[in-house]
């Protein structure tokens, strides 16, 4: 976000606060002289609204101030609504407080205290739901693109991975990765998702000069601190804001815990998974969900089946071994969208294939029968899926399934996402579906893993619904 965006939105924000205090103030004046709440006003101490226009510009002049001082218009990225409520809260009754004062001192005519009083609660919940708009409005405008960051991250190792999955599965923060650098050739000259190398650390220098880039994070460990102060340095005299992860452990805070031994403090490592309350929150949800859904969808299951038998010779129900939670392997169900000879045809088409990494994907799979398009596209042939939730071999979120063949691909930090029950949906398929790298998915999937809760598990399944709708992603 550069500084001429925040001041853009600040300035805006201010004036839009300008109306917002001026409309709160009226409705305080409305409830106490128009509905008389709570009591009726005596008709010598009626006060037409024009006698109050000064007092209302007095009362939005100091609000503003106080604004100032409690940082309301500081536009962070990020930043949570209710923080923000609880700055306009303070900044309102620091303004009554004084202006209460004010009048006391002054000895200027006081008509109603209670306006006051109706006036900032008016204006808390006024500029309450303003801000809920407004980020509304910023975050649609940061998922298209605009008003983002172009970020360079320096470090691809596990807190670089860290901050590309929290950035992925956060497009309304505004950042666009626009590459990385990293010392080890390997990962210098390779990739991460659709995250290129961009080269060394020592290469920096070359890319600031491009102009392609507002902001550089660090995610080197503290080892190389001379290193980080010259990226700093660097990125200062290019005039680009440098920002610094702090690697404690190269681990989130999540998942540390904090004890402590007759005083002393003791740091111990957690791995990311689902605690217990939590699995078992989690299991209620996906059994009873599960069990609706059955029965919602087995008109449409019934129909699926007898289109399957007359489509083509095969059987209705395509079983796969799959791996699951701590790479265990169970039988996934599908409806089969293939011909029944598609296993022995792979081998022909892996030159085909527009997946990245182990997985394998085309978009005008020949294998694929002409029911079975139509189902995928709907995605009614994952509903059989329901019993593997029931039984307990997955859940209705989670990370995708993947084939033994897959896991024996995978590098040590894709084995991460084998830590929980895989799912039916997961935020990588309300993300982008089959539009994602395989790199991405699993950054997706280890977001998914850290930040757990059965609010994200709601929220994943009723972002779920216009995927399937819509058909985005799905071949």
């Amino acid at each position: 976000m550069s500084k001429r965006y925040r001041r853009v939105v600040a300035l805006l924000t201010a004036l839009g606060d300008i109306v917002l205090i001026n409309v709160a103030f009226a409705l305080a004046y409305f409830v106490r002289y128009q509905l008389e709440w709570p009591r009726p006003v005596i008709d010598e101490y009626y006060v037409p609204y024009q006698t109050f226009i000064p007092i209302a510009a007095l009362f939005t002049g100091v609000l503003l101030l106080t604004f100032l001082l409690e940082k309301v218009y500081e536009v962070r990225r990020g930043r949570p609504w209710l923080d923000e409520v609880y700055a306009i809260l303070n900044g309102t009754t620091n303004g009554v407080i004084l202006l209460i004062v004010f009048f006391f001192v002054s000895g200027s005519p006081l008509y109603s205290r209670l306006i006051f009083l109706y006036a900032a609660v008016a204006v808390v919940v006024v500029l309450g739901l303003g801000r809920a708009v407004r980020n509304w409005i910023l975050n649609a405008l940061r998922k298209k693109g605009i008003g983002v960051d172009r970020v360079l991250v320096v470090g691809a190792g596990e807190m670089g991975r860290m901050l590309m999955r929290n950035i992925v599965a956060q497009p309304e923060l505004g950042y666009r990765i626009v590459g990385y650098v990293d010392d080890d050739p390997k990962k210098a000259n390779g990739a991460v998702g659709r995250f290129a190398g961009l080269g060394t650390v020592d290469d920096l220098p070359r890319i600031l000069a491009a102009g392609n880039v507002d902001e550089v994070i660090v995610t080197l460990p503290w080892m190389y601190h001379r290193k980080i102060l010259r990226i700093v340095n660097e990125c200062a005299r290019s005039d680009i804001r440098a920002r610094i992860v702090p690697d404690l452990f190269q681990m989130s805070v999540r998942r540390l815990d904090l004890d402590n031994l007759n005083g002393l403090p003791l740091l111990s490592v957690q791995e990311p998974r689902i605690s217990a309350s939590g699995q078992i929150a989690k299991r209620v949800l996906d059994v009873v969900g599960a069990a609706v859904v059955l029965i919602i969808t087995s008109p449409f299951m019934a129909l699926a089946a007898l289109a399957i038998r007359l489509d083509s010779p095969g059987p209705i129900l395509f079983r796969q071994e799959r791996v699951g939670r701590g790479e265990s392997r169970f039988t996934l169900y599908k409806f089969r969208t293939m011909y029944k000879d598609a296993e022995e045809q792979l081998e022909t088409l892996k030159a085909r294939n527009e997946a990245s990494g182990p997985l394998f994907k085309m978009k005008n799979d020949p294998r694929i029968t002409r029911v079975g398009r139509i189902l995928r596209r709907t995605s009614i042939d994952e509903l059989p899926q329901l019993y593997n939730v029931l039984k307990g071999d997955m859940s209705l979120v989670g990370p995708r399934p993947p084939l033994p063949r897959e896991v024996e691909q995978y590098q040590d930090w894709h084995r991460r996402r084998l830590a929980v029950a895989p799912g039916i949906t997961g935020l990588w398929q309300v993300s982008g579906r089959s539009d994602l790298t395989f790199d991405e998915m699993v950054l997706l999937d280890l977001y998914y893993i850290e930040n757990w809760s059965l609010f994200l598990d709601f929220k994943i399944l009723l972002r779920t619904i216009p995927q399937v709708i819509f058909a985005r992603g799905a071949y």
